[in-house]
């Protein structure tokens, strides 16, 4: 387990959803309560995938999600409120949410999420993979983009829907948005820099383009801004039983929100998230094909991103929500997510730099 991950005792996670089922108090803790929670057999099993809380599987229905403790990155407390304001608009393409739990007394912080089990669940850096490289292999087109479009319309829908938790949440937001991705393309230069390889030299030379599209932001003086999901990539979007659903509200573990604020951001922050882990899945499926078939890889990302779009542009239009969506802060925003992907590689898992340098090096070669 992960020094930051909680240390969750054996028997912890089955007692709380049993005290929960039963309605009974917990000592040192409060509680949340969402959707009413059925009783269910109480063995566990740990969900054992790379992640940054620690998840525990309860009687094949529940899953409880163990919260680290605040470290500055994120804001884990939004994920109830998040959940509580999508139960309330009807959005139903997510795990159940039954109860977020609180430590009680001196430290009030967010102790673990209580959320339905989905079966046969698979996050997309799994499933998504796949069908790209059943594609690549002569197997079924791997037509997934459009699915996740949609979905990703539908959850910001029902982000914008107002209801007791969200009274308000369609607003119009100003920012330098310029800045903040100068800010992190600096951090980018400077950490790869520190390798003095190929990559770092790449980069350092094409800085005054990357420059150049973030700074495309400028032209959007003001424009409308809703909580975001602030992580949603293909990780996030699980496929199960009952199709697509996304999960994990807590935010960017690489953002830090200040205490009592609410984040807010463009529509098209989520939307350029999404379509960069799609060209993130090409850049897995080519390593993991050697390369051999790299130009088809290429056209899968290229035609999968604007599939991608134009599906959430449609579901938009249909729910008569267009204005949600700034185009032209897309390519800026995308930019700084491969920068920030960069950071993220430098900082805890330099194998993925990979991933983010294969993107930019398609976009400025």
């Amino acid at each position: 387990m992960d020094s930051t991950e909680p240390r969750v005792p054996p028997g912890a996670s089955a007692a709380l959803v049993d005290a929960l089922a039963n309605r009974r108090a917990l000592t040192g803790l409060r509680v949340r309560r969402f959707v009413p929670l059925p009783r269910c057999p109480l063995g566990e099993r740990l969900i054992t995938v790379d992640q940054t809380n620690t998840s525990v599987v309860v009687g094949e229905r529940v899953v409880v999600k163990w919260m680290r403790p605040a470290t500055g990155g994120g804001s884990p407390d939004r994920a109830p409120d998040l959940l509580a304001h999508l139960a309330a608009a009807g959005f139903t393409r997510t795990p159940t949410p039954y109860a977020a739990v609180y430590h009680d007394g001196p430290d009030t912080g967010l102790a673990a999420v209580v959320t339905g089990f989905l079966p046969d669940a698979a996050d997309g850096w799994d499933w998504c993979v796949d069908a790209l490289i059943d594609q690549l292999d002569g197997g079924p087109p791997a037509e997934l983009a459009g699915d996740l479009g949609v979905l990703a319309a539908e959850l910001h829908c029902a982000l914008a829907t107002p209801s007791e938790t969200i009274s308000a949440p369609v607003a119009v937001g100003r920012r330098d948005w310029a800045a903040d991705g100068l800010a992190v393309l600096d951090d980018a230069h400077r950490l790869v820099a520190a390798a003095d390889d190929e990559d770092a030299h790449w980069l350092a030379a094409r800085l005054p383009r990357l420059a150049a599209d973030i700074e495309r932001s400028r032209a959007v003086d003001r424009t409308y801004v809703i909580p975001p999901h602030g992580d949603l990539h293909v990780g996030q979007v699980l496929r199960w039983r009952g199709g697509l659903a996304v999960t994990d509200f807590d935010g960017n573990p690489t953002l830090a929100t200040p205490d009592g604020v609410v984040l807010t951001e463009p529509a098209a922050r989520d939307v350029a998230q999404l379509r960069t882990s799609l060209l993130h899945v090409g850049q897995i499926a080519d390593r993991r094909t050697d390369g051999r078939h790299r130009p088809a890889v290429t056209d899968w990302g290229r035609r999968a991103t604007d599939e991608l779009l134009a599906a959430y542009l449609r579901t938009l239009d249909e729910r008569g929500l267009t204005h949600l969506f700034d185009e032209r802060l897309l390519r800026p925003f995308e930019v700084e997510q491969e920068c920030r992907e960069l950071c993220y590689a430098a900082r805890f898992l330099p194998r993925w730099r990979y991933a983010p340098m294969g993107v930019l090096r398609h976009w400025y070669d």
